[in-house]
C-alpha cells in the first residue's frame, strides 16, 4: 500500500528572516498509526517498499501493540514454510523484539531465574565504575578447592573480569550470541580462562584499556539478560555445556550469579572495599542450586574414591539416608541432601546428620576459600556423612 501524499501547504507570506524566492523546506509528516498497522502484514511477508519498511520498523520501536502484532505475524509467516520444522526456535521471539527495540532501551520483565545474575552483575559493575588504572592492576588471588586441597592463582582485577567474561561466553554461545573466544572455544571454565589469559596478556595484567574491557563484559551481560527476557519460557531449558558438565540455562544463570558474587568479593578484598551479601531471595536461589548439585558432586567424589561408599541403596525416588543442611539468617533455609544415591529422595525423617552455618560461612565453603574441615559450621550426627558433604560442597568451587 503506498504511503499517503501530504497535502500542499497553504500559501503564506515568507517569514521575515527568509528572502522571497528561497525554497521552502519540505518534510512529509509520518504515516499515521492506523496506516502503519495496516502495513504489518505486508511487512511480515517482506512485501513493503523500502520507504514503507523503514516507516514500519521505526514505528515498532515505540509502539508495543504493533510490535507484538508484528511478532505474531512473523511467527505465522514462519509456519507457512513447510520444509522447516513446526517446532519454532525458542529464541525467535528474542530476535524479533530485539530488532524492533534495538535502538531504544525497553523495560522488560527479567525471568526470576535470571534476576540474581542481573543483580550481581550490576553490583559488580558499580564496584568497577570508579576504579582507576592502578586499581585495575591490583593483584587478586583467586582461590578454589580442587577436590583434594585448596589451590590458588594470582591475577589482577582486569584478569578477573576477563575470566568472568569468557566463562559467561559459554552461556552466550548456548543462546546463539557471540562467544568472546570465537567458534572453537574450549569447553571448561578453566580452559576458557587460560586461553583468554594467554591471548590477552595486557588485559590480564591490567595494562590494557580497562574501560574497554569493562564495557565488553557489561554489554555481554546485558545481552544475556535481554535475550532470555525476550525469549520467554523456551530458553530456560536450553543446555549450556561447561566442559565435563552441563546445566540448563536457568541454572547456568544462577551459577554465573554465584561466581559473580564470589569474584566481586575477591576484587573488593583486593582494593580494600566492603561488599555486602546478595539480596535474600537471590542468595536463597544460589544456595538452592548448590544444594541441588550436591548429590551428584558427592557421587562423583565417591566414584573417585574420595568419599565413603553408600550404606543403604534405595530405588530412585524413594527416601534414603539424608543430611539436613541448614543455612541460617536472611536467604537461608533447610535442604535435605540424599547421601547414598543422587536418585534417592532426601527427607527430614531419614536425616542421620545435621549441618548448620550462616550465609557467610556457606559462601566461604562453597567458594573454596576455606578448607572443608575448617568450615565454621555446627555439626550433629553421622561424622562420616558430615565430612563427605562438606568436601562435596567445597568441590563445587572452581577457577
Amino acid at each position: 500500500m503506498p504511503l499517503p501524499e501530504p497535502a500542499d501547504p497553504p500559501a503564506t507570506d515568507p517569514p521575515a528572516d527568509r528572502q522571497p524566492g528561497t525554497a521552502r523546506p519540505h518534510t512529509a509528516p509520518p504515516p499515521s498509526h492506523d496506516v502503519l498497522r495496516s502495513l504489518l502484514g505486508a511487512w511480515a511477508l517482506t512485501a513493503c517498499s523500502p520507504d514503507e519498511t523503514a516507516a514500519v520498523e521505526a514505528h515498532l520501536n515505540h509502539c508495543t501493540s504493533c510490535a507484538e502484532e508484528a511478532l505474531r505475524l512473523r511467527e505465522a509467516v514462519g509456519l507457512l514454510h513447510a520444509e522447516h520444522s513446526l517446532d519454532l526456535d525458542p529464541l525467535l521471539r528474542s530476535r524479533v523484539l530485539a530488532g524492533c527495540l534495538g535502538r531504544r532501551p525497553a523495560r522488560i520483565p527479567v525471568p526470576g531465574w535470571a534476576a540474581a545474575y542481573d543483580a550481581e552483575a550490576a553490583r559488580l559493575d558499580a564496584l568497577l565504575r570508579d576504579m582507576g588504572d592502578a586499581e585495575w592492576r591490583a593483584p587478586v588471588r583467586l582461590k578454589w578447592f580442587d577436590g583434594h586441597r585448596l589451590t590458588s592463582r594470582n591475577t589482577t582485577v582486569a584478569g578477573v573480569i576477563g575470566h568472568l567474561m569468557v566463562v559467561d561466553g559459554a552461556v552466550a554461545a548456548a543462546l546463539a550470541l557471540p562467544d568472546p573466544l570465537g567458534e572453537h572455544a574450549p569447553g571448561s571454565p578453566s580452559a576458557r580462562t587460560e586461553a583468554y589469559w594467554h591471548a590477552e596478556p595486557d588485559a590480564t595484567g591490567g595494562t590494557g584499556p580497562s574501560t574497554a574491557l569493562r564495557e565488553l563484559w557489561r554489554e555481554q551481560g546485558h545481552a544475556l539478560v535481554r535475550t532470555v527476557s525476550f525469549a520467554g519460557r523456551g530458553a530456560s531449558d536450553l543446555s549450556v555445556p561447561f566442559g565435563d558438565f552441563t546445566l540448563p540455562v536457568r541454572d547456568a544463570f544462577l551459577d554465573r550469579a554465584f561466581e559473580c558474587w564470589v569474584h566481586a568479593g575477591d576484587i573488593a578484598e583486593a582494593v580494600d572495599y566492603p561488599y555486602e551479601l546478595p539480596a535474600s531471595a537471590h542468595l536463597k536461589a544460589m544456595i538452592d542450586l548448590c544444594a541441588r548439585l550436591l548429590p551428584d558432586a558427592l557421587a562423583e567424589r565417591r566414584r573417585a574414591g574420595l568419599a565413603a561408599p553408600p550404606r543403604r541403596l534405595v530405588e530412585a525416588g524413594a527416601p534414603g539416608r539424608t543430611l539436613h543442611l541448614e543455612v541460617e539468617g536472611p536467604g537461608g533455609g533447610d535442604w535435605y541432601i540424599p547421601l547414598d544415591s543422587p536418585a534417592a529422595k532426601g527427607t527430614a525423617e531419614e536425616a542421620v546428620a545435621h549441618i548448620a552455618l550462616d550465609p557467610e560461612a556457606f559462601y566461604q565453603l562453597a567458594a573454596g576459600h576455606v578448607p572443608p574441615q575448617e568450615a565454621a559450621v555446627g555439626q550433629m550426627g553421622d561424622v562420616e556423612a558430615i565430612r563427605d558433604v562438606l568436601f562435596a560442597t567445597a568441590s563445587l568451587s572452581r577457577l
